[in-house]
């Protein structure tokens, strides 16, 4: 296949603005609490993506967020102090999107993540920030968000995470497991957010020190745990329902990769696709790398075909996405069919991940699983 464009080169920014604007519009991530009339003069006034310009202009819609927060605080309004703090933290979400890869960004993912958890102080089910020592990372800690459903005695769990845009202050959807009676702890999949190793061949080592956690917590049921992952992190959730099916009932992969993605015709192809801006590049960055074309030679390592990972054993498996999906293609969810243990897959007319429907159809099956 070949392209019209040069697939490493900047995306125009035009096509940039048009992608954000009908993002925003919607609203679809990465506007999870912005105001539209807000973000919109802020994405027209852009003229390039240069990474720390685009943290400054919308971290900058932020500060008057943050000053409402705290004046509600103050008054005892936990109603408005969480709406504001929710609306701050999603301005500096925006500001880092879709990578912390540059000294700007960083920045606004430390100040979200900072608004974040003020807003979780006033969440019905509160948030336990959890920081544990990963010996796969030498002892460098990973940090979670635990939370627990109301009244459960020993809930099971499910382990859930994002992909390269979305980290484990995205996981907003937990609300609808806590609400079913299941515990979730929230975490940044390998290469991103506060994980404290990057993607590799050998990634899914990260998940030892998570269900080592969930053994030594007695008021969890370490006999029924389940794990979600959307997007790339999909293709994790793919990996650890067959190298740790022994520690699991039930997986979801959510719109995940597992071979054909990493080629280099898909990886041009998708260059110019539905994803906003620098897809490959934020593909890199979770795998330590920078570049486009370092992700082209890279990422055919990463193929759970070619590793032989898809034609051993897994654990009950649930595959969804869209099957016009142009961030990753709809064949590697039927590679991961026609390989190893049946599984059971539910895809849209949708584009990437097919719409919030298939979202239910996960919570649905976990729920068959662990709560039986």
């Amino acid at each position: 296949m070949t392209t019209s464009y040069n697939p490493a080169a900047p995306r125009p920014m035009d096509e940039v603005r048009e992608n954000m604007l009908e993002r925003a519009r919607q609203p679809r991530n990465p506007f999870n609490f912005t105001n539209f009339e807000e973000v919109a003069p802020v994405i027209k006034g852009l003229q390039s993506t240069d990474r720390d310009a685009w943290a400054v202009a919308f971290s900058a819609l932020a500060a008057p967020y943050e000053e409402k927060a705290a004046r509600a605080e103050e008054a005892g309004d936990a109603k408005e102090a969480k709406e504001n703090f929710l609306i701050a933290y999603d301005y500096h979400h925006v500001a880092r999107y879709p990578a912390a890869n540059s000294p700007g960004k960083l920045d606004s993912y430390r100040r979200s993540q900072e608004n974040y958890l003020s807003a979780a102080r006033y969440f019905d089910q509160p948030i336990t920030r959890v920081e544990v020592p990963v010996p796969v990372a030498g002892g460098n800690p990973a940090i979670w968000f635990y939370r627990r459903p109301t009244g459960v005695e020993r809930p099971p769990v499910v382990v859930t995470w994002g992909g390269i845009d979305s980290f484990k202050e995205e996981r907003h959807q937990d609300a609808q497991y806590l609400d079913a009676g299941l515990a979730t702890l929230a975490i940044d999949m390998p290469g991103v957010g506060d994980a404290p190793i990057s993607g590799s061949e050998t990634g899914e080592r990260l998940w030892d020190a998570i269900f080592d956690w969930i053994d030594g917590q007695p008021d969890l049921d370490n006999t029924r745990v389940g794990i979600a992952g959307g997007s790339t992190g999909g293709y994790w959730a793919t990996k650890v329902a067959h190298t740790h099916r022994d520690r699991i009932c039930v997986a979801v992969n959510h719109g995940g990769p597992a071979h054909y993605a990493f080629t280099p015709e898909w990886i041009a192809r998708a260059q110019r696709g539905e994803y906003p801006l620098e897809l490959a590049e934020t593909l890199a960055s979770a795998f330590g790398l920078s570049t486009y074309d370092e992700w082209v030679e890279y990422s055919p390592q990463l193929s759970l075909l070619d590793q032989g990972i898809i034609d051993e054993p897994c654990a009950p498996l649930l595959l969804l996405n869209g099957v016009n999906d142009s961030v990753f293609p709809i064949a590697d969810m039927h590679i991961l069919l026609e390989h190893g243990d049946a599984k059971q897959a539910r895809f849209s007319q949708g584009a990437h991940m097919g719409g919030g429907g298939l979202g239910w159809a996960g919570l649905a099956w976990l729920k068959q699983h662990l709560l039986g």
